[in-house]
């Protein structure tokens, strides 16, 4: 059976990439807006869930919904993976902080070195990534729960892993074809999710 996966869209033009890519490594996504999505009726009917990227700041709930409340309270229990804003925001759900880039990219790829786990297991290292991101983690704000998977060459953390729960961040857009073995890197969240089933 096909892992269900919700896509929580925060308003990002390219959310439907994400979810397309989600349908190609087997999983079967469904997209809800991040003001629609009833934290209730998460739990039960879905193996995962994906935060998607968009505008704004992950501490404004007129930019991130209910995204907040589902990473405090689901996302422990739920596979998740969130994508450039869902990534800040998994920094900020757990106790750290979101603050501008020293180095902001919009529509430009950078190497990326990573540690080979989760998401990014199989994966060569540096990989290049397409990155479209004014804001970033502050890596020394992280929790002990936390811990940085990739960053870039100016060191700016390009990915996070809860170290209990089954969250990953990815600060770059793993849907843009800028990005090189993007749709592995969602596979490999589809074969973690249809491992637990």
């Amino acid at each position: 059976m096909r892992p269900r996966v919700l896509v929580v869209d925060n308003y990002d033009s390219f959310v439907y990439n994400l979810a397309h890519s989600l349908a190609a490594a087997g999983a079967e996504p469904t997209v809800v807006r991040n003001d629609l999505v009833d934290p209730r009726m998460v739990e039960g009917r879905f193996q995962g869930m994906v935060i998607s990227p968009g505008p704004g700041h992950p501490s404004r709930s007129g930019d991130f919904g209910v995204c907040m409340e589902l990473l405090k309270g689901i996302s422990p229990r739920l596979p998740t993976l969130g994508v450039c804003l869902g990534h800040q925001g998994i920094a900020c759900a757990f106790g750290g902080r979101v603050e501008l880039s020293p180095s902001p990219m919009h529509g430009r790829s950078s190497l990326v070195t990573h540690d080979g786990r989760g998401v990014f297991r199989g994966l060569p290292s540096p990989l290049t990534a397409g990155r479209y991101h004014s804001l970033a983690v502050v890596e020394d704000s992280l929790p002990d729960c936390l811990e940085v998977s990739a960053r870039s060459e100016e060191r700016v953390v390009m990915g996070l892993r809860h170290r209990r729960f089954p969250i990953e961040g990815l600060q770059f857009h793993p849907e843009s074809v800028l990005t090189d073995r993007g749709d592995d890197l969602i596979a490999n969240f589809v074969a973690a999710l249809e491992a637990v089933e």
